[in-house]
């Protein structure tokens, strides 16, 4: 990594980082009003589908953190994004809740069930089984399969939930074909992010608390990234992957100081992120 060069632009993710289950993570909302403070560009990044900007937002307000519906960005944007520069003004037949029908509405996509150019699956919360054997058809007579995300599960307050890959791999059974994942690790969710921003890859660091989805992808974006282990990797499995991240911290709120030293290009006192 070539020294002294400043940041300027932060991507977070948000599940494991900001928040967990809905409730805040101590130092957030400092992290958050430090990137403002600083003048940073930023994106908050999820791989849930199933809330729109507008929602997210006000669920993270509820936690005191302040995020402006600008600066996040889901696998169902990213999703929508990708699918207009592929094939501007097609179709789709969705499997998904009102973040991910949005952010296709808003491309200009139809929605529909009829010859669709996409099978589109995303996250929610009550699968239809209907819903799924349309979508094996669908695929088996020629529409494309895009996914949101491949994470095979989602938490709940009564435990994990199947959620988006599982459900893939479901469909992929019965039809014998793969899906493109477009959330992370696809570093495409990364690209997407940076180009919404118009930030560079060598000025911008990407916090997560994955190993295997956001530190792979930010590291295959060409990001600086920094691991908090308030998610889902614990301290003793960093050393099992065989890739690392450019520096770990305990959570969120030991990375507000790093904030105005990195503006600064001040390596010394941010040792590890240069």
């Amino acid at each position: 990594m070539t020294h002294h060069i400043p940041v300027d632009c932060w991507l977070t993710d948000m599940d494991g980082v900001l928040v967990h289950e809905e409730q805040a993570l101590p130092g957030a909302a400092d992290f958050i009003a430090a990137l403002r403070e600083h003048s940073m560009r930023f994106q908050v990044l999820t791989n849930n589908s199933i809330y729109t900007p507008r929602d997210l937002r006000v669920r993270l307000a509820a936690g005191g953190i302040d995020v402006p519906e600008s600066a996040i960005w889901t696998s169902a944007l990213a999703t929508a994004d990708f699918l207009r520069s592929q094939r501007d003004g097609g179709s789709a037949y969705v499997i998904g809740e009102a973040g991910l029908t949005t952010a296709l509405h808003d491309v200009g996509y139809v929605l529909t069930d009829r010859d669709p150019d996409y099978v589109v699956l995303g996250e929610t919360r009550t699968y239809s089984f209907e819903a799924i054997t349309k979508a094996i058809r669908l695929v088996e007579a020629g529409a494309r399969l895009i996914a949101t995300n491949p994470d095979p599960t989602g938490p709940s307050s009564e435990g994990p939930l199947p959620a988006t890959g599982a459900v893939a791999a479901l469909i992929t059974k019965a039809v014998g074909v793969e899906p493109y994942f477009v959330g992370k690790p696809n570093p495409l969710m990364m690209r997407s992010a940076l180009n919404r921003i118009e930030a560079h890859s060598e000025h911008t660091v990407m916090v997560g608390d994955r190993m295997d989805t956001d530190i792979v992808s930010g590291l295959e974006a060409g990001l600086r990234t920094v691991l908090v282990l308030s998610g889902s990797t614990r301290a003793d499995q960093v050393d099992r992957y065989p890739y690392r991240p450019t520096r770990v911290c305990d959570s969120i709120a030991d990375v507000v100081p790093l904030v105005g030293e990195l503006a600064e290009g001040s390596i010394q006192a941010a040792p590890g992120i240069d």
